[in-house]
This record gives structure tokens, sequence and C-alpha cells, in this order.
């Protein structure tokens, strides 16, 4: 089920995400709709908190940046096949240079700016099953588990640009917020006044 995205603005989405236990009801479930209200959305990644739930979970599915031919073979072939849920996510390392990459938002749709971010991470998570994974990963596929577990932690991309940058996006955040946006999928927007 296409569920809709919460739009800037919304208190969910600066909340530090809770943990969840293999008792959380209806896991499967959520984690369909994740990935198809993600792909109907045409996002790369989707964290739980987008969708109103202030809970430590995202789902990542990098096969759409496949196809920039700047890559080596080698990292389009690792992104194609980059498809992965993360629950209870903790970023332990951040390491090598900073680099610029050009981040959009489902949740802050027709903004896009550079976001610098380390090449590297190192995150312990687990997976839909709940085993336990340590795994590190450097270029895009680190850059998308970078912004989407800053959702998990109540952080947007937004807040990594600089004062001069937020000054001059405010007008939009503010718009979108209100729903004056023209989007191609569900949303729900914090502050749109309500139809009579």
């Amino acid at each position: 089920m296409i569920l809709p995205i919460v739009a800037y603005g919304d208190p969910v989405l600066k909340k530090v995400g809770q943990d969840i236990d293999p008792d959380y009801p209806k896991l499967d479930e959520l984690l369909d709709n994740m990935f198809e209200t993600m792909y109907n959305a045409y996002g790369v990644g989707l964290a739980a908190p987008q969708i109103g739930l202030p809970i430590r979970l995202f789902v990542i599915d990098a096969a759409p940046f496949a196809d920039d031919e700047d890559l080596s073979e080698e990292e389009q072939k690792e992104l194609t096949g980059f498809k992965k849920v993360f629950i209870n996510a903790k970023i332990t390392a951040e390491e090598g240079d900073e680099w610029a990459f050009n981040e959009g938002c489902l949740s802050i749709p027709d903004v896009r700016e550079d976001v610098f971010r380390k090449s590297k991470v190192t995150i312990e998570y687990q997976d839909e099953n709940f085993e336990k994974h340590v795994d590190t990963y450097d270029g895009l596929v680190a850059r998308v588990i970078q912004h989407e577990y800053d959702h998990i932690d109540g952080i947007l991309f937004t807040e990594k640009l600089s004062t001069l940058k937020k000054r001059l996006i405010k007008g939009r955040l503010e718009n979108i917020s209100k729903g004056k946006v023209n989007v191609e999928y569900k949303m729900k927007f914090p502050k749109q006044k309500k139809k009579r």
C-alpha cells in the first residue's frame, strides 16, 4: 500500500527514532509498504519518520543511481544490487574526505542542494530478520545511508547547509509545509489549510 509521505515542517521529522524489537506489529507489511511508497515516489531511500513513525527503521534501494555513466563498472554493480532494510541502526564511524553531492528528499520536494559528507561509513544494524550486521560502505551507498540515518536521528539535509543557503530556501520550505508545491506522489502537509 502506498503511504503518504510526511512533508517538511511535521514534528515527527525532528524526533529521534525509538528502537524496535521483533514483536513490532505487522513489520513485514510495513516494510512492503515502505518499499512500495519509495518506488512510487522514485526515491532511493525512505525512513520511517517520513511516513509518520518515530522509529529507527529505513529502507534503501540504490539501483537508480547505477545508471550514472560517470561511475566505474564496479560501483554500478554495487548500486544495482544494493537493496536493504536497516533496523535499529547506529553509525559507529564516518571517515575519509568530505565530498559534496546534490541531495534531495522525498519530504522536501523540489529542493536540491549540495551537502558535504564523509566518504566512508561503518554502521551496525539489524536486517528484517533481526540478524545483526556491521558493515562499512563508501561512495554513493555511504551517502544514501548517511542521509536516511539522519532521518532516524531527527535531522534533515537542509540542516547541513550554510546559513546563507538556509535563508535562501526558507520561503520554499515554508511553502512545502503548507502544501504549496507540485508533487507527483501522496503527501501529508503539516500546515495545509483544511478544505471545508
